[in-house]
């Protein structure tokens, strides 16, 4: 077998540690879900493109909502369609399979091929959500109760679930899953992510706009911390804006690009002066 199709290594777009590879290969291996932490900005939600993207595989995303029920992500029957067509004489009515329409989860257990489900966000949702997850995640199959049809995962699908530490999940739900956390980038992982979206930046100003930007994030009283992708985007707006290296720490151009809240405007503010 091909070993580009079985082992993850990232891709030209996505940059991962070490340990992420590893935790990415082994949840893979042992066919258990991926639990991914770590603060906004680390690439949480991009892992599972990069995943798809390098095993070659379709990628199906659940996004969670604080109203999301684990049941949408199965199935859901169509009652309201049904009485309509019923009311104005559609042919076909009285085949309930013609109304129920697979979740994100179904299409994923229903796919010809294996496929990365994401799970983003999954915090999101009230307490009992992972916790009605737990059969169909361990058994990769679940009933159709109007069709009495059972949904069996023709290939197990390669789970990604992230999550923000907005709320605990239950100890049940951690125990069958493979976790990990993504550390924020230090500043050579850090050189390496940004030079894969911008190869021809100058060294001096990678180098300023980094010292920079860790600068920030130190600051105590920063509200939001910037992300990688912000430093991503302010390394484009200094490029294309020309400005002149040695103003870089005074004169913070462009930074909003990297800060977006006023009070911390305020504070860097009050450093710089």
């Amino acid at each position: 077998m091909d070993d580009k199709k079985t082992t993850f290594t990232g891709t030209s777009q996505y940059v991962a540690s070490r340990e992420l590879l590893a935790s990415v290969n082994v949840a893979v291996a042992l066919q258990k879900p991926l639990l991914i932490k770590g603060e906004p900005g680390t690439g949480k939600t991009m892992l599972a493109q990069a995943v798809a993207e390098s095993l070659g595989k379709k990628l199906i995303i659940w996004n969670i909502k604080s109203t999301t029920k684990a049941q949408e992500g199965l199935y859901v029957y169509d009652t309201i369609q049904r009485l309509y067509d019923g009311q104005f004489g559609e042919e076909g009515v009285d085949d309930i399979a013609r109304y129920i329409k697979l979740g994100k989860l179904g299409e994923a257990f229903d796919a010809d091929e294996q496929v990365v489900l994401l799970i983003d966000e999954i915090d999101k949702a009230d307490l009992e959500f992972p916790n009605d997850l737990l059969w169909e995640l361990d058994q990769m199959e679940f009933y159709i109760h109007e069709t009495k049809r059972t949904v069996k995962a023709k290939h197990r699908p390669i789970v990604i679930i992230t999550s923000n530490a907005e709320k605990e999940l239950p100890d049940a739900f951690l125990r069958r899953c493979i976790f990990h956390y993504i550390d924020f980038p230090n500043e050579e992982l850090m050189e390496e992510i940004v030079k894969t979206h911008h190869p021809d930046v100058e060294e001096k100003l990678l180098k300023d706009a980094m010292e920079v930007f860790y600068w920030i994030r130190s600051i105590k009283d920063i509200r939001k911390k910037p992300s990688t992708s912000e430093l991503i985007d302010w390394i484009n707006a200094l490029q294309i804006g020309g400005i002149p290296l040695d103003k870089l720490r005074t004169e913070l151009p462009f930074i909003g690009v990297v800060v977006k809240k006023d009070e911390d405007l305020e504070t860097i503010r009050h450093r710089v002066d």
